[in-house]
């Protein structure tokens, strides 16, 4: 038996008869489309093409492309062929790309056009590089995506177990430097089985949209996993969605499942009641990532677009959610329960399980659990401990059995000798209605007594509101020793860029 994830996603849509049913559809650009006919022929030439290249087995392919219909080829075409495709991260700086690059030892490198000047510099020294293949006009030293290709055979996906290595990610940043996270072939198949059918009931008969690129866990998993574990079609974009590219996408696409982020549901909130007309849509369902998304976003969004957003938790470790909501059974501000197929636990310091309502630290065990980091030995022992692996995240367990966000565990703090999740106070905030965005930090006092610092971005045309007003509101709603001792207003947050607001570095300004 092959157990190579290409064979389930896309070789056996040709026997099932989908080979004419659209997979990708460009939204953006030159709008392109891609059968899942044509994209078992063109990955397969593309595996072929590697081959011919001399490209052997578990060969890295680093992939810095867009969200264009050959993002799936390269991928599915390098597992074909037995190597390992690499997508990274697409708004990364040239420094952060050489070390990627050297780190993982890529072989061969594809690179959408549009994005050639910032890695220019660094490929002629890069020592394990054969190959740089630019998808568009190649620059000189380089061979065009579209010329590699040509005339390559059409290979069969060479067999593979499940428990062999298919692809890597690279973490997204939000603590530190990006590590190589190891997945495989099973995995994919795993989150589309117990996520995308067992929670969300994808169809065939869907069209979903994730502002999540491909490279990220949580995009790759909306856009291209579970809609080609079921036949269904996915619509993609390069550019950057902005409210206005989110707004055209569900009016002249009609996706029926989008899929988001924390940061992007409260700036469409925002713009769309500033607009005071209803949105126009055909979606029937919402899903969220990256960062716990505030209770009030949810239930105004829900307000306006009648589709809830089932929220949820997951981690490029364990390559996708395990914790979430349901689309029957939501409670904004909580991250739900389970996801069929993985366990939870809470536990503290001493790794033993803390009581309910108690603050522990997450851990989960599921089948799509990472092999591990790449040259981060002691980080892959500490994080994956047996079959249960450490999120990082920190939660409490209400009575109903739902949990619910505190922060990363490098985020919390304590003030008086209690626990303060950051992720509260931020929430708290963000209800006050001069308010778009927060991010809090513990900060030293004059005592040396760590305090809640709070980040915060103004809604386009609020009126300044000024500190004392703040602190009050958070005294009033959720606490006197919660409340944050200084407030600073930022035109923005830092952050990754999949979202995740980046507390490390407003801790490293304090």
């Amino acid at each position: 038996m092959n157990d190579n994830a290409a064979v389930y996603f896309v070789d056996r849509h040709i026997a099932e008869g989908r080979a004419d049913k659209v997979a990708f559809r460009e939204a953006d650009g030159a709008k392109r489309s891609l059968t899942y006919g044509q994209l078992a022929r063109e990955a397969a030439r593309f595996g072929g093409a590697l081959d011919r290249h001399g490209v052997r087995r578990e060969e890295r392919i680093a992939m810095i492309v867009q969200d264009q219909i050959e993002f799936p080829v390269i991928f599915w075409g390098a597992l074909k062929a037995g190597a390992i495709p690499v997508p990274l991260n697409t708004l990364l700086s040239t420094q952060v790309y050489d070390s990627i690059l050297s780190d993982s030892r890529a072989s061969i490198l594809v690179v959408s056009e549009c994005l050639w000047e910032t890695v220019a510099p660094i490929v002629q020294d890069n020592r394990y590089l054969r190959a740089v293949l630019v998808i568009g006009d190649a620059p000189e030293g380089t061979e065009s995506y579209q010329a590699f290709c040509k005339d390559a055979p059409e290979i069969e996906t060479v067999e593979a177990s499940a428990d062999e290595l298919a692809f890597w990610l690279y973490s997204s940043g939000s603590t530190g430097a990006p590590k190589g996270v190891r997945h495989v072939h099973s995995s994919l198949q795993a989150t589309a089985e117990c996520f995308g059918r067992d929670v969300l009931g994808i169809t065939e008969d869907d069209t979903i949209y994730s502002v999540a690129k491909m490279f990220f866990a949580y995009g790759l998993g909306n856009a291209m996993s579970f809609p080609m574990a079921v036949g269904a079609t996915t619509v993609i974009a390069a550019g950057r969605p902005t409210p206005d590219l989110v707004f055209h996408i569900m009016k002249e696409e009609r996706p029926t499942i989008f899929c988001g982020v924390p940061t992007l549901y409260a700036a469409l909130v925002f713009e769309q009641e500033k607009a005071g007309t209803p949105p126009e849509h055909c979606i029937r369902l919402c899903t969220s990532a990256g960062e716990a998304l505030p209770r009030e976003v949810g239930e105004r969004w829900h307000r306006l677009w009648n589709a809830h957003i089932v929220d949820g938790v997951g981690s490029t470790e364990m390559l996708h959610i395990f914790l979430s909501n349901r689309p029957d059974d939501i409670v904004y501000g909580t991250s739900g329960t389970a996801v069929p197929g993985y366990e939870v636990r809470l536990v503290d310091e001493h790794d033993e399980d803390v009581a309910e309502g108690e603050v522990g630290e997450l851990l989960v065990r599921g089948p799509s659990s990472a092999e591990g980091y790449w040259n981060r030995r002691n980080k892959s022992m500490s994080t994956f401990a047996g079959h249960w692996t450490r999120t990082g995240d920190k939660y409490e367990r209400t009575p109903e059995g739902r949990y619910v966000y505190c922060g990363r565990t490098d985020d919390m703090f304590k003030v008086s000798g209690i626990w303060v999740s950051p992720f509260e106070v931020e929430q708290t905030l963000v209800e006050h209605p001069s308010i778009l965005e927060a991010a809090v930090i513990g900060r030293a006092d004059d005592q040396d007594l760590i305090k809640p610092a709070a980040y915060v971005v103004l809604k386009d045309g609020a009126e300044k509101v000024d500190a004392d007003t703040l602190k009050g509101y958070v005294k009033d709603k959720i606490g006197m020793w919660k409340y944050p001792r200084w407030i600073e207003v930022v035109d923005e947050l830092p952050k990754t860029a999949t979202g995740k607001i980046q507390r490390f570095k407003l801790r490293e300004s304090a």
